[in-house]
């Protein structure tokens, strides 16, 4: 969320920073019913402030025995008043309040221009992309040819998009959760929590999946809870409504979690292997830090998801998003993607975000400096890294001509083995 001042002082501003996020959002609304709410306030103060000069007044009539009769009329005139300006401004503050958590954040300037995906900019690549003497096969096609992967089982348990992992499968995938949570909490100073799945409305609106993002999300209407996209959700809302003490700063969590996502819009888009699912694993990086620290606390959160493709022999490479494809809530977005040889190009791995203070002050997440004074904290996250992508990743760079899959040397002590086959 933007701070409401700085929305009325930049009008222009904001104008155009939405124009370059290509958001579509109206806000003249906006700014009609911001005139009306401080309207309506100024006059409450003056009514507020006019009954409390009549109390003053009966106080003083009633010592001196005078007539108080006159005044109580008036008083309870601005009774009324007040009552009516205050149900005006009951219906005004929740649509005022609903544009304002519809607003995109403000890229940094740091952000290169652009309209779209296509005007990313390629920061660097890293390891080397593999030839093959064969035409390499799709994870999917490697996958069911092991036996280690079965999307017609998770089709008859829950419907398309909810992928059985049997065998060598499941074993890999729990080596990955494993070996990147041993990375970030032994070697990148992570703290490791292991938080809820279902989260209250109040959680997906503080890291800004609500409202904006409704139809993406899985409800348990009954219960009005939501399940997690990404374990930043319930990880970023460990701290909502509390002031941290500047001492405790950094605050850097890792959480592995299963993550649901409807992927609205998405049909007939990778709907065939790991890239998409409505159900998936990751490993999730979340900070809060000063709001002075967190543009190099970006390049360091960026580094660490980045250790476990080195780590791991796949090549990436690192892209920084252009203010047209930055998401919603994200000021600054480095993007992590690996190669995928059956398609010969790079794939999304890992988003790795700050957000400012966009999260916090929807959040009310405040930070006391050593002076007392009190500010809020900015936040930062990102995937460390997606556990399905990079299953995806190790088949396909890895595979061999007879259909076996050579295992990264980090993972065999997880495993005991040293190739997936047959």
């Amino acid at each position: 969320m933007l701070d409401i001042k700085w929305i009325r002082d930049n009008r222009s501003a904001l104008e155009k920073m939405l124009a370059s996020r290509r958001s579509k959002l109206d806000i003249v609304p906006l700014y009609t019913l911001d005139a009306e709410r401080r309207k309506l306030l100024a006059e409450l103060e003056r009514l507020q402030a006019e009954r409390n000069k009549s109390a003053d007044q009966i106080g003083k009539a009633k010592a001196q025995k005078g007539d108080i009769a006159t005044l109580l009329k008036e008083v309870e005139t601005k009774k009324g008043e007040m009552k009516a300006l205050e149900s005006k401004l009951a219906e005004i503050e929740p649509k005022l309040n609903d544009l304002l958590l519809r607003i995109n954040n403000v890229p940094d300037a740091s952000v290169p221009a652009g309209a779209s995906a296509d005007d990313n900019k390629v920061l660097r690549e890293v390891g080397k992309i593999p030839s093959y003497a064969f035409k390499p096969r799709s994870h999917l096609e490697i996958g069911e040819a092991l036996g280690i992967l079965d999307f017609k089982a998770g089709a008859k348990l829950s419907g398309s998009g909810f992928p059985v992992l049997r065998g060598q499968g499941a074993a890999l995938e729990r080596a990955l959760i494993t070996f990147m949570l041993e990375v970030h909490t032994k070697e990148h100073g992570y703290m490791e929590v292991l938080a809820p799945y279902l989260v209250t409305p109040a959680s997906m609106q503080g890291t800004g999946q609500l409202p904006r993002f409704e139809e993406e999300l899985f409800r348990v209407d009954r219960d009005n809870l939501y399940l997690i996209p990404t374990a930043e959700v319930s990880v970023t809302n460990l701290h909502r409504e509390e002031v941290l003490e500047e001492k405790d700063l950094p605050k850097k969590y890792v959480s592995y979690s299963a993550c649901f996502r409807r992927e609205a819009g998405s049909y007939g888009q990778d709907t065939k292997g790991l890239i998409r699912n409505h159900q998936f694993n990751k490993v999730e990086l979340v900070q809060f830090v000063k709001p002075e620290e967190s543009l190099e606390t970006l390049e360091l959160l960026t580094a660490s998801a980045e250790k476990i493709l080195y780590k791991l022999k796949i090549p990436y490479r690192v892209m920084a998003l252009c203010t047209g494809d930055l998401g919603f809530a994200s000021a600054k977005t480095y993007d992590l993607e690996v190669w995928l040889p059956s398609e010969n190009r790079y794939r999304e791995i890992s988003s790795c975000s700050m957000f400012t203070d966009f999260q916090a002050r929807r959040m009310n997440i405040k930070f006391k400096r050593s002076d007392g004074k009190k500010d809020f904290v900015h936040t930062l996250n990102g995937s460390g890294v997606a556990i399905g992508r990079t299953f995806a990743a190790i088949l396909e760079n890895f595979q061999q001509a007879d259909g076996s899959v050579i295992l990264p040397e980090v993972l065999r002590p997880y495993l005991g083995v040293s190739q997936l086959s047959r």
